[in-house]
């Protein structure tokens, strides 16, 4: 598929799932700590908008120090909402039929059945998917493998504190290393999103172009 077909479909399956999200009230960011309402404050936010207009909200630093910290509240990704909106959209690529997708703290790991004749190119669509949708700094690993289903789905239960949890997500990731995942991001990073020089370098996978 080519690329500026690619991303006006991911945009609007996106729309449409973010519909669903909003009318259930729920979101991909949740937030944490104490906050004053929004649209309670009349900064230029209408929390009725059609979805179809564009969205804009203008924030100014309250003049009382420190009464941000105190008040509003800090964005942060709810990980479960993310890895099933990555994955209802994975399945709508062409010749994916199934996704397991696993959101940790700084990466995305997708194992996804597919019957394409391009394994290169649809491993490309199914990590750009989860590229449009995730915060710039993810690395996402992507993988054709039926067998790492499973594994993937072990990791569900467990988080960032849990024993061993860096060692045993580094094995998973380099056996999905050995499916395609697509072409490099860009000029600056490999196709996992990986940047050269990143501060985490040391625990990133080198990647050979593709």
């Amino acid at each position: 598929m080519k690329k500026r077909l690619f991303t006006p479909f991911i945009i609007a399956a996106l729309a449409a799932s973010g519909c669903q999200y909003d009318q259930e009230g729920k979101g991909l960011y949740n937030e944490n700590g104490n906050t004053v309402n929004v649209a309670a404050r009349n900064d230029n936010y209408n929390s009725n908008k059609d979805s179809d207009s564009f969205g804009y909200v203008r924030h100014q630093k309250s003049p009382t120090a420190g009464i941000e910290k105190a008040t509003v509240k800090t964005p942060v990704i709810n990980r479960e909402q993310l890895a099933d909106v990555i994955g209802r959209l994975a399945v709508q690529l062409p010749n994916v039929h199934d996704a397991a997708t696993l959101v940790t703290d700084e990466e995305v790991l997708i194992a996804y059945k597919t019957d394409s004749n391009n394994k290169f190119e649809t491993a490309d669509q199914v990590k750009k998917t989860a590229a449009s949708i995730v915060p710039r700094y993810f690395h996402i690993y992507v993988t054709d493998n039926p067998n790492l289903f499973k594994e993937i789905e072990s990791y569900s239960t467990l988080d960032g504190e849990s024993p061993n949890i860096n060692r045993n997500l580094n094995q998973t990731i380099q056996r999905m290393l050995k499916s395609p995942q697509g072409r490099k991001l860009n000029a600056g990073e490999n196709a996992n999103g990986e940047g050269f020089g990143e501060m985490n370098e040391s625990i990133d996978h080198d990647i050979k172009d593709q």
